[in-house]
């Protein structure tokens, strides 16, 4: 097994891509039309969230049938037509496997709920449940059935964990990677797979803080290495990466040093957690630029130092656009954006963009509680209010923190829904789609900021290679690191703040080139001034 760490990734959410049926939802058929668009950004893999059978309690992420697709999204016709167009235009498929757990409406479940034992050993039942704590809040244990059991969903109620320590349900999930392989898929992204390996005896946790119980435990990275033999280890040219909760760096250099025939590429989200109040989210708070460089530079070397490999990335579908977070948007959007590519694509690990990301897009600035369908907005805005907050401070959380801040339709034009659809979307596209979309921003700064820094990945071995040194770890603006392969070295210094920065350059850094910056007339002095969220990158040969 082998993965190409030139190669970087860009996440579709498929329901809000493109429409091509005027029902409000976007479908494959709306991301085949799109191929050539992603072919001139230049990436190599798109990562589809779910487009399977689902009832849609969890976004798709409650699977009811893992291999079929959701004929809200089109027909398997169509994602066998777009897996075989985007190969030739040069472009793999990476398809999102929820394999911790599977609908309620699932037939397993539904036949082990009738009384099928062999489909009740699917699943985690025990008489007397634990403390454990819902991931999306309450009891992770609900009653099964009037049977006086209960069984384990660390998601939602209708989510049931899967309980990968019976040898046939291995083996389905077996069945199921193979089966997407066979379509001629090539990337897999596996979903809190850190969590598929519960101990035997299920024990309680007050400590819900810290790391759970059922976290990371040591036989996960055995069915880790089950699944690989048994699946995508056979495929040359793949790629794989695990969503990793609540996890640490100990765990992800084993999930991902290539010796252990594990993963390619873990994802963890700590760095996405520096502007929540005392861990929480639904709280307003600037990020914390000095956990936020700590982060990257304790992650870069350990990941780094033991063969790991990262994937990296600032937004997502369950995170509100990174600019909003980290920038001042108002007064330099273009620098901020630019800046924020720079500082995960020039580093070391897999990059991965999200949709929209690539010109820019905020958040929408929706004004009214009506605008949102998000149901952890809806629920964490009622209990913003019964904690006493105001309706007006509660709707500012609500706007800063939703999930349908990243979820608001792709933005590809000034024309109504922004070009997403002729009809209602199922979701209000954002304000700023009559300035910012693909029509104005494609021959613009930041798309083609993109470009380059996807170009530079594939030319310089520095960069996708490297190892990864911190630097200027005493800065409380510039977050720094080096990058160094085969006596080459290349320092990426990014300014994170909106005034100018001044260091001091190393000597042998004077002498450098500008590899890239998002300013132009950049001189190499001994005193620096960096500006505004630039970011600069300097090459020594």
């Amino acid at each position: 097994m082998t993965f190409d760490k030139k190669q970087v990734v860009y996440q579709i959410y498929p329901k809000s891509y493109k429409d091509t049926t005027g029902n409000g939802v976007g479908d494959l058929r709306g991301i085949i039309e799109k191929l050539p668009y992603l072919q001139e950004l230049g990436v190599d893999v798109i990562w589809l969230n779910p487009f399977y059978p689902s009832p849609q309690r969890d976004n798709g992420y409650d699977v009811s049938d893992y291999t079929a697709v959701n004929p809200l999204f089109g027909t398997m016709d169509d994602f066998e037509e777009l897996a075989q167009t985007a190969k030739k235009h040069g472009i793999e498929l990476m398809l999102d496997m929820v394999l911790n757990h599977c609908s309620t409406e699932h037939e397993w479940f539904q036949k082990a709920l009738a009384g099928d034992q062999y489909y009740q050993d699917f699943f985690i039942l025990r008489d007397h449940p634990t403390d454990w704590v819902s991931k999306f809040g309450g009891n992770a244990w609900a009653p099964f059935g009037d049977t006086g059991k209960y069984y384990l969903h660390l998601f939602d109620v209708t989510q049931a964990d899967l309980n990968w320590r019976n040898p046939h349900v291995r083996e389905e999930m077996f069945k199921v990677v193979n089966f997407w392989r066979k379509k001629g898929v090539k990337g897999f992204r596996f979903d809190v797979i850190n969590l598929i390996g519960k101990d035997e005896v299920l024990k309680n946790n007050p400590n819900f803080d810290g790391k759970p119980e059922y976290t990371d435990r040591p036989i996960n990275h055995d069915y880790l290495k089950m699944l690989n033999q048994a699946s995508f280890g056979q495929d040359q040219g793949g790629m794989t990466v695990g969503e990793m909760s609540f996890t640490d760096i100990e765990n992800c250099v084993q999930y991902s040093n290539p010796n252990n025939k594990e993963l390619d590429m873990v994802f963890n989200f700590h760095h996405l957690k520096v502007d929540y109040e005392n861990g929480q989210k639904w709280t307003l708070k600037t990020f914390d630029f000095e956990e936020l460089k700590t982060l990257f530079h304790t992650w870069g070397e350990g990941m780094s130092a033991g063969d790991g490999w990262s994937a990296l990335f600032y937004n997502n579908h369950d995170q509100p656009r990174a600019l909003n977070r980290f920038v001042d948007v108002k007064n330099f959007r273009t620098e901020g954006a630019t800046m924020l590519a720079a500082s995960i694509h020039l580093s070391r690990g897999t990059p991965y963009i999200y949709m929209g990301e690539e010109i820019g897009m905020i958040d929408p600035d929706y004004d009214s509680m009506a605008d949102y369908v998000d149901v952890e907005s809806l629920n964490a805005y009622q209990e913003l209010l019964a904690a006493g907050k105001s309706e007006n401070e509660t709707f500012a959380i609500i706007q800063a923190k939703s999930r349908d801040n990243s979820r608001t339709p792709m933005q590809w034009d000034a024309s109504p829904n922004a070009g997403f659809s002729t009809g209602t979307p199922w979701l209000k596209a954002g304000r700023s789609y009559p300035e910012i979309n693909v029509e104005n921003e494609k021959s613009g700064q930041i798309f083609t900021f993109y470009q380059t820094l996807i170009k530079l990945r594939k030319e310089m071995p520095l960069i996708s290679e490297g190892v990864y040194k911190a630097a200027y770890q005493d800065s409380k603006k510039i977050y720094a690191f080096e990058r160094q392969l085969d006596g080459q070295k290349l320092l990426v210094l990014n300014n994170f703040f909106p005034e100018n920065v001044t260091i001091q350059l190393p000597a042998d850094y004077q002498t450098g080139k500008v590899l890239l910056s998002n300013y132009d007339n950049v001189e190499l002095t001994e005193n620096l001034v960096l500006q505004p969220y630039q970011s600069l990158a300097i090459h020594l040969d």
